[in-house]
């Protein structure tokens, strides 16, 4: 009797994030090179200003969109004919853009008082075309990854991103300062805006409008579109809050202490997007009860890395703002150690498993909490210390907010078969492991800072020489941390390779 073989293992279905982590990766340095860049070119006034025109884009293009667009993520995986939930993303966003464009061009001027910045309103159209067209095009990745299409989505970010560097940095590197980044940046907004709709709706099937199906999507979308109405600006009230009491040359000061390496959303929204696809095949299955250790898995491959990499910034700070930014902006390290925090917090991929589970209400309710708590603080943090205050102020209330997701995510993975408890869905042995290895190696970075700090401060002046502080303290904590594992039992490359494209068995 011949015996067939055994089917081989299925790969993590981390596996399917490779080509997003990939394509990001390549252009993380590209984007950030942005601000970098135009810290370097622009007068200190015009890179405050380009700090708060982006500021106010950005509100409006994660609060409009009112969960519309991520919805795709729930229902494409469970849906056949995929052209009507495609077709409402892309009205709604549309819409929304054009809704987007009016709020800047009446009250531009009013933000712009409060801001006590009248520079603002020399790039009232600009900025107009740009969020209306950036705001339409935001399914355009999305109707990609939710389809599992991680491959052409991975190529999409890597075109967008390279193109988007591009226009943003090159107009000031050629003379055109400000006013010309921000007519290209509009330029290719409107460009993305087409591709979005070509991209998107290519190779789907059924009618572009379904009422039915767009008021379950609504319904669904609803919760997690008014939670983002609160979380966007709860997000950034600390830095409208700063930026109403200081200049646009200080307000600059805070953005430098506000900056973080695109290391968390080069590995952290392609893991929670595929997680949340992947826990929609397990309903459908009828495999729930594998979505713990999806979870698990997930938020143990960021343990590894988020937690070495906020350790390596605290640590660090100093060097790397001085490398990256310049002497100028060394005032704004205390602020910059205050905000690592937010790596930290993202090593649970919390909002995405709620929102997968169709748990949108306790995002919303989340949300609302760390509105209702940051207005306090902010006032009197802001208040009596300052620009610290406001830093504070954030990292107090998203420690609140993250709470109260992690209170739901057992209640979301449960079955009746199988209920969970906190301790169920942490991954114990990764965070202490990492943390161990982390602490350990940031602690030698200050070892050596005690050590050497004479000789720093007489290096010769230069873009190299800048940097040299920055290298060796990165490959004296890389060296450490990698020890750290190794002393543990822990082999790095193995614990990460989940995250490599692989090919189906």
């Amino acid at each position: 009797m011949s015996v067939s073989p055994k089917p081989a293992p299925s790969p993590s279905f981390l596996g399917r994030a490779g080509p997003l982590v990939l394509a990001r990766l390549f252009t993380a340095g590209l984007t950030l090179s942005i601000p970098l860049v135009l810290a370097r070119v622009l007068h200190l006034d015009e890179y405050g200003t380009y700090y708060q025109l982006f500021l106010i884009a950005t509100t409006l293009s994660y609060v409009l969109p009112f969960g519309v667009a991520q919805s795709l993520y729930y229902f494409l995986p469970r849906a056949e004919a995929k052209r009507p939930y495609l077709g409402h993303a892309l009205l709604f966003v549309t819409g929304a853009g054009v809704v987007a464009a009016g709020l800047v061009w009446f009250f531009l001027g009013h933000v712009a008082a409060y801001f006590n910045n009248p520079a603002l309103m020399d790039h009232r159209a600009a900025l107009a075309l740009y969020t209306a067209f950036f705001l339409g095009s935001y399914p355009l990745e999305i109707s990609l990854t939710s389809q599992g299409k991680t491959k052409a989505s991975a190529v999409v970010y890597l075109a967008s991103d390279a193109v988007r560097s591009g226009v943003m940095v090159l107009p000031p590197l050629l003379g055109f300062s400000l006013h010309g980044m921000m007519i290209a940046v509009a330029c290719f907004a409107g460009l993305r805006y087409v591709a979005t709709w070509v991209v998107s709706l290519r190779g789907s099937t059924g009618p572009l409008v379904d009422w039915k199906l767009f008021k379950e999507q609504l319904v669904y979308a609803a919760p997690f579109g008014a939670a983002m109405c609160l979380a966007i600006p709860q997000q950034n009230a600390h830095m409208y809050a700063v930026a109403g009491v200081v200049a646009p040359a200080v307000y600059a000061l805070y953005r430098v202490g506000c900056f973080q390496l695109p290391v968390v959303d080069l590995l952290y929204t392609p893991t929670s997007e595929v997680l949340m696809v992947r826990l929609g095949e397990l309903e459908r299955e009828g495999r729930l009860e594998e979505g713990v250790e999806a979870f698990r898995e997930a938020a143990g491959k960021l343990a590894y890395v988020f937690l070495p990499f906020a350790a390596f910034l605290f640590a660090a700070a100093p060097e790397f703002v001085g490398a990256m930014f310049g002497q100028k902006f060394l005032s704004a390290v205390p602020i910059f150690r205050v905000s690592v925090l937010g790596v930290v917090l993202s090593i649970l991929p919390m909002d995405g498993t709620l929102r997968a589970r169709g748990q949108t209400r306790a995002i919303f309710a989340s949300y609302l909490v760390k509105a209702i708590v940051t207005v306090p603080l902010l006032w009197f943090g802001v208040k009596h210390f300052g620009m610290m205050g406001g830093i504070a102020s954030w990292a107090l209330a998203e420690v609140v907010g993250k709470g109260m997701l992690l209170i739901r995510v057992p209640r979301a993975l449960s079955t009746p078969e199988r209920k969970l408890g906190l301790t169920d869905v942490i991954p114990w042995r990764e965070l202490g492991q990492a943390s161990l290895a982390a602490v350990a190696a940031g602690g030698s970075i200050f070892l050596l800072r005690t050590g050497v700090h004479d000789t720093w401060m007489n290096l010769p002046t230069g873009f190299l020489w800048r940097v040299l502080p920055l290298a060796v303290a990165g490959l004296l904590f890389v060296v450490g941390y990698v020890v750290g594992l190794y002393a543990q039992g822990v082999r790095p490359w193995s614990a990460l390779q989940s995250l490599r494209p692989r090919r189906a068995a």
